[in-house]
């Protein structure tokens, strides 16, 4: 466990695909709704719009759910991405889930204001024939949570290559063919398609690229395989008698209690740990 997520750990929004799934398909309601689009026009990620005033495009752009074919496939889609990225919260912890789809989003508001930096240095007759709003709101519809999406499925083909889908609801396939075809296929939009949707692309997917860079060695394990691992590690702690923390009072470390929380204390002089009991109780420890 990092220092970050022993820190902010406990502010992990659990059940976070679901919560992404509702938000999909109150986009969808509201596309069905107003048939005009004129709503979603005042919800895409705008940052010209956002620089004006108009701050909630920061958040209210991962309403606007990905293209489907109909109320089928819109159901189905739903519930695989729902499912999948359950699967992969339980297998990487919410902690680490939150920061993988939390990252992708940053990534994409970063993309979205560097791709104005980049239009008004190399679009500007463009951008003043078409006048500046009009221009980014019609730019803005390339940000979406289509590529989100894309990441958490690569994230899923990276950490189960061996698992089966079944394609058409007939053919079995395994999970990685399909990451494959997925990344030609974006590689091919990345080829094809204009400058705007290439900073879309990238900036939408760097979360998968800095998590295959650092998470080659959780790849290929199951879950049951994670979990024999993390088991391994902590007999390994026991049988040595190495701990990561140990209450500088009572002296109890995460061995003795596993379930107990344990916290430095920054008004103690040096790197002084305590044990949720003693870290309000203690004496602080001031350097003469």
């Amino acid at each position: 466990m990092s220092s970050f997520e022993r820190k902010f750990g406990k502010y992990a929004i659990k059940n976070l695909s679901f919560i992404l799934v509702l938000c999909y398909a109150a986009g969808y309601l509201l596309q069905l709704l107003d048939s005009s689009n004129t709503l979603i026009y005042y919800l895409t990620l705008n940052p010209y719009a956002i620089l004006h005033g108009q701050v909630w495009r920061l958040v209210t752009w991962i309403l606007i759910p990905p293209s489907s074919g109909g109320i089928f496939f819109t159901l189905i889609m739903l519930y695989f991405y729902c499912s999948i990225g359950t699967t992969l919260e339980r297998t990487w912890g919410t902690y680490r889930y939150n920061v993988y789809i939390f990252g992708g989003m940053l990534f994409t508001i970063a993309g979205s204001f560097l791709l104005m930096g980049y239009c008004y240095l190399f679009q500007a007759q463009e951008i003043a024939a078409y006048t500046p709003e009009l221009f980014f709101t019609a730019v803005s519809t390339v940000f979406s949570t289509y590529y989100i999406n894309m990441s958490i499925f690569l994230g899923f083909a990276a950490t189960f290559p061996d698992a089966q889908v079944l394609l058409m609801f007939i053919i079995p396939i395994k999970i990685k063919w399909l990451g494959i075809i997925y990344g030609i296929m974006l590689a091919y939009e990345f080829l094809a398609y204009n400058v705007y949707y290439k900073f879309a692309i990238v900036a939408s997917l760097l979360n998968f690229i800095v998590f295959f860079v650092t998470s080659r060695n959780m790849m290929h394990l199951n879950p049951k395989q994670i979990h024999r691992r993390q088991e391994f590690k902590r007999d390994m702690r026991r049988s040595t008698g190495i701990t990561k923390h140990k209450c500088a009072i009572c002296g109890r470390t995460e061995v003795d209690s596993p379930n107990m929380q344990f916290r430095f204390c920054s008004k103690c002089d040096g790197n002084y740990e305590y044990c949720e009991e003693h870290l309000y109780t203690h004496t602080h420890i001031k350097r003469s």
